[in-house]
């Protein structure tokens, strides 16, 4: 079991959210101005940036200790790993996938939400996991600490299932 799975005992309104991976899937749509490529060594600050602004929780914590964890974790694969560019050629939303088809962080810009950039992410993890074999992507998240997330996660057909997976 990863790190962010056996988190124990989840904190009284998260809540762990499956996406069956049919053949029903639909394609992204990227905003206009925006696109979508695959994370490079060169985006590492940029993404860490990104989660410190997106998450209030500011648990990241200083780069130096937080992208040693991440690039040197078993389930860490820079091709599960979709980024958001802006028109002017910045980060606006990223969504990081452990190997495992399990959603690490979704996260977009508070500078560019509501412009479908969060449904285009995970448009992009559910296609890329089926892609690769996978029956199903997980995530984690708070129904009440993220609400507009988890209302996301909702329209997109992710349904609750027990804490373990």
């Amino acid at each position: 079991m990863h790190e962010d799975e056996g988190r124990s005992p989840p904190e009284p309104n998260d809540i762990r959210l499956r996406k069956l991976l049919d053949d029903a899937l639909i394609a992204p749509h990227w905003p206009e101005g925006f696109v979508m490529r695959v994370f490079e060594h060169r985006d590492a600050q940029a993404l860490h940036a990104l989660l410190g602004e997106a998450f209030e929780r500011g648990t990241e914590g200083a780069f130096d200790d937080w992208w040693p964890r991440i690039h040197g974790d078993a389930e860490f694969d820079p091709d599960l790993c979709f980024l958001a560019i802006d028109g002017k050629g910045l980060l606006a939303g990223a969504a990081l996938c452990w190997t495992s088809a399990f959603v690490k962080d979704l996260a977009v810009h508070p500078g560019s939400r509501r412009h479908g950039i969060g449904e285009a992410l995970m448009r992009q993890v559910f296609l890329a996991f089926r892609d690769r074999g996978a029956g199903h992507v997980d995530l984690k998240t708070s129904s009440v600490n993220n609400a507009a997330a988890f209302r996301l996660y909702e329209r997109l057909g992710m349904v609750p299932i027990a804490w373990e997976g």
